[in-house]
């Protein structure tokens, strides 16, 4: 049995739980991430059954080989109705997330065809089943309340996989301008009976900080517990986020395998556009399980505070925080990866680091961890001008059309391999759809620009051949349900309002 323990916890005999209970859980109580006592090996017999499954059943064996305290066959459950054709347009054969080769060396995995055309509908529609599971395996009675800081994406996709799920309640948090118009209106128009939705005057950092304290305020836990509920997470810090994102880079390299671009064995490259980390982490633990992965490059946009840790190794969050056309990466406090220096540094080291981070806003790992740090991981970041010049290139060049977040990493991919001359293959996480952001993406293009989200989308198809997702064009002419804005100290209060 694989049990989890908290990325803080120093005691020599720590605290450990089942995945079930870390999933319901979400955050330790000492603030920590939940992560695995051990990384489960994938054989070579189970890789050759790998190669012969659809995507579903990937899903299901992978998350399988870290929830070993579910039953397999309600995994399996799970990840059929996930990951149906209801939910996700296949995009022809291709499954859920399709791989779609831009060059020789660079082949893209689009995770954007899910019922918010954004990635984290991979992790977000099975992950409510995986809770509502858990719910039932540890005999809780009490309404889980579901807490959420988004910069965009994460928010939308969680009240889809959330919106009117028995025991369950969800509020969204979203930083008031630091998303995308049409990221603000998918949030804004979400049905469901046990969905709340609020607007914070600030940053993604400060809606993130806000739920963190909630998370952690023992006078607030309490208070729930009395109102017969409990605070759970849907952001990456909860492990039944992070778990399904492993699936899609195991499954991606299955499928290159099975195209003949690569042969089984050899090793790939994996670049993802990150400011949270937990993207990155995902791809770095399928590594872990043996995955051959040569190197991973980490994708920033102009708040690359990232780009300079691993450059220095020094994470200063004590910055100017840039506003910018991939809101999504717009994030100075990158919690997943507090999960990666555990990994390397241990609990002690963890726990010393992030009081640091809490009270100076800013440390330094020692330098032995910044070698082993940098042997795996390589850091580059593009302006704006940059990503916009790669929007238009990468159109003109390969006929594809990338959203702004996508464009960050296939340009950062390219310094990488300029710098380097490696030609390893390439996996490159494509976020979302670039309609989702078509303002920047038309002007990146040359087309006229216009605050008509609708009609920009409309010009975007008709000068690409490409068409709008479902989705995106469903949210126009919907009631908008959620106008409320808040400072970020009245974010406490919101969960106990009207209950």
């Amino acid at each position: 049995m694989i049990y989890y323990r908290s990325t803080r916890d120093t005691a020599s005999e720590y605290r450990r739980i089942t995945s079930a209970e870390a999933i319901k859980k979400g955050l330790a109580d000492d603030g920590g991430l939940y992560v695995p006592e051990r990384y489960p090996r994938i054989s070579d017999k189970a890789f050759a059954s790998l190669l012969k499954m659809n995507y579903t059943d990937r899903a299901a064996y992978i998350l399988s080989m870290f929830l070993e305290d579910y039953d397999k066959k309600s995994i399996a459950a799970a990840a059929r109705e996930a990951y149906s054709e209801n939910n996700f347009d296949y995009a022809g054969s291709g499954g859920p997330a399709p791989v779609v080769s831009l060059s020789d060396t660079v082949s893209l995995i689009e995770l954007w065809h899910g019922p918010t055309s954004a990635f984290k509908d991979m992790a977000l529609q099975i992950m409510p089943r995986l809770l509502s599971l858990a719910l039932g395996m540890t005999g809780e009675k009490r309404t889980a309340h579901i807490l959420v800081a988004t910069s965009g994406d994460t928010g939308k996709a969680a009240l889809e996989g959330y919106r009117d799920v028995n025991g369950i309640r969800i509020t969204v948090f979203y930083p008031v301008d630091g998303v995308s118009r049409m990221q603000k209106l998918q949030m804004q128009t979400t049905e469901g009976s046990n969905v709340n939705v609020i607007a914070v005057r600030g940053n993604f950092d400060d809606t993130q900080n806000g739920v963190k304290a909630i998370f952690s305020s023992r006078e607030l836990a309490e208070k729930a517990e009395n109102n017969g509920f409990f605070f759970g997470s849907a952001n990456s810090i909860n492990w039944g986020r992070l778990a399904p994102q492993i699936v899609y880079y195991i499954s991606a390299y299955c499928d290159l395998v099975n195209s003949g671009k690569i042969t089984r064995g050899d090793k790939v490259n994996i670049c993802v556009p990150t400011g949270n980390f937990g993207n990155i982490f995902a791809a770095y633990i399928a590594k872990l399980m043996g995955l051959p992965v040569n190197r991973f490059i980490v994708a920033s946009n102009s708040n690359n505070v990232l780009t300079d840790f691993i450059s220095t190794g020094i994470y200063d969050r004590t910055r100017e925080f840039r506003k910018t056309i991939s809101p999504s990466m717009d994030i100075l406090i990158s919690s997943n990866l507090e999960r990666l220096l555990f990994t390397l540094g241990g609990s002690s080291l963890t726990r010393e680091l992030m009081e640091s981070l809490k009270l100076e806003g800013k440390y330094r790992v020692p330098d032995l961890l910044l070698k082993e740090l940098r042997e795996d991981f390589s850091g580059y970041y593009m302006t704006e001008a940059e990503t916009m010049e790669c929007i238009k290139d990468t159109f003109c060049k390969y006929g594809y059309l990338s959203d702004t977040h996508t464009a960050v990493g296939i340009g950062c991919a390219e310094k990488y391999i300029q710098e380097t001359g490696d030609r390893t293959p390439m996996l490159l996480a494509s976020t979302a759809s670039p309609f989702k952001f078509a303002p920047a993406v038309s002007e990146s293009l040359g087309l006229e620009k216009t605050e008509d989200d609708l009609l920009c989308m409309k010009r975007l198809s008709e000068f690409t051949g490409m068409k709008i997702p479902v989705p995106l064009c469903s949210v126009f002419g919907k009631e908008i349900r959620f106008k409320n804005t808040i400072k970020a100290e009245e974010m406490p209060e919101i969960p106990f309002r009207n209950i």
